[in-house]
């Protein structure tokens, strides 16, 4: 805990509650504006929620033993597609009726929202934000709109809860006691944090980077005592299987190769998009070493990790980018006296609102006859990624310098520099 953060007391949270209750009344009552249009929206069109329908039929699966890979379920015909570890955890959802389970997501969903926001501000430095109840309840509120979000609630997903456990575990301080752990766990759910390891070992901090990998195989382990047929099937087969998740080239799919593929119309693009995504890769965490060393910038090295995942995952549904959330909390930190920066801020926040890849026509199969004019607008997330990594490799292009010196700083003093001034 820095110095800033420890003069933030919960006792003080309370104290600025109460010192202003109009605007906690004012927060609460938006909230609950915010929810009832939800509630709305839903006897229009019902929220079909079959992502948690999916995670209720695994967990019947591993507690009777049957075909963990074997099923589909609703109309869509969804299979399940995560490790067995996970399985295990989405037992519990089997001692609820569906209707039941899906009230309750929500309003987990709805609690992780705001828990996301609080850890977000205080990754971004915003420690007075991250700990005033107005604040934290006017934010979930405006945040449940956000389009990866809402489409989180619309399907009931654990988005949410994992970027939680990856912000958690990497937020605290290096030579935090099993720093890491909670990532590798989060790797063992849904694989796409295992990049989060591979950041914690390039930027030097190799027994946090041992411990995510621990956590990863305790989740492995776990799967396989409990489930051993049925691991052995997943890590030998059905983890390869990217069409078992889905199509690749629907709008839906906000990776690099979803943009790819609609922008040279091809269902396969194969080694068109193996070659750059590499590329992706190796230069995303690049950046995030860089800023880590060069500006001591810890969090922001988080979130290039994390873009880079959702790039080079063959499939990052739109839903799957609930990391706008601490990426809106960063930029926001970095406004102050700063039009510009206030103005990308706002271009940032309408890009994760407008929901752009829903107004091009997807039907069937037009996301691969996606015009060139549309294509900007059929894959705003990846878009946003790119331009994110070449912003921060340009950022860092040189180390800072300190002032009255021709000097760059060395990395012992550019390390504690304050998220919320290093800009």
């Amino acid at each position: 805990m820095s110095a800033a953060e420890g003069t933030w007391t919960w006792r003080r949270t309370w104290t600025q509650s109460v010192a202003h209750p109009g605007r906690l009344v004012l927060a609460t009552a938006l909230l609950l504006a915010s929810f009832a249009g939800l509630w709305l929206l839903y006897q229009v069109q019902p929220l079909p929620m079959s992502d948690i329908a999916v995670y209720r039929a695994e967990g019947a699966a591993a507690a009777t033993g049957g075909d963990l890979y074997g099923f589909t379920v609703t109309k869509w015909h969804l299979p399940a597609t995560y490790p067995p570890f996970a399985a295990l955890l989405f037992i519990p959802t089997t001692w609820l009726s569906l209707g039941t389970l899906k009230v309750v997501c929500v309003l987990v969903n709805a609690a992780l929202l705001a828990l996301l926001i609080h850890l977000s501000c205080k990754a971004a430095g915003l420690y007075r934000a991250a700990h005033t109840a107005s604040v934290l309840l006017a934010a979930t509120a405006l945040g449940l709109w956000l389009e990866p979000v809402f489409q989180t609630f619309v399907f009931g997903q654990v988005n949410l809860a994992l970027t939680c456990l990856v912000l958690w575990d990497l937020s605290r301080p290096d030579g935090a006691r099993f720093k890491g752990f909670a990532t590798g766990l989060a790797a063992g759910i849904k694989l796409t944090p295992a990049l989060f390891a591979v950041y914690l070992l390039v930027t030097g901090r190799v027994k946090a980077a041992c411990t995510a990998l621990a956590g990863f195989l305790a989740s492995v382990l776990a799967g396989w005592l409990v489930l051993p047929d049925a691991s052995i099937e997943f890590w030998t087969r059905r983890m390869f299987e990217t069409g078992r998740v889905g199509k690749v080239w629907i709008v839906d799919n906000q990776s690099l190769q979803g943009l790819l593929t609609r922008v040279l119309h091809l269902p396969e693009p194969g080694l068109l998009w193996a070659v750059p995504a590499l590329l992706t890769a190796a230069a995303g965490l690049w950046a995030a070493r860089r800023v880590f060393l060069r500006r001591g910038l810890d969090g922001w090295g988080v979130l290039c990790t994390a873009v880079t995942a959702l790039l080079v995952s063959p499939i990052s549904w739109s839903h799957h980018w609930v990391w706008c959330v601490p990426l809106l909390a960063a930029l926001a930190a970095r406004t102050r006296r700063k039009p510009w920066r206030r103005a990308l801020l706002a271009a940032v926040t309408l890009a994760f609102t407008a929901r752009t890849l829903w107004i091009v026509p997807h039907t069937g199969d037009l996301d691969l006859r996606v015009s060139w004019w549309q294509q900007p607008f059929a894959s705003p997330y990846p878009l946003l990624g790119l331009a994110l990594l070449a912003a921060v490799v340009w950022w860092t292009r040189r180390p800072p310098v300190p002032p009255g010196t021709g000097l760059p700083a060395p990395r012992a003093a550019r390390e504690p520099v304050s998220p919320s001034r290093a800009l």
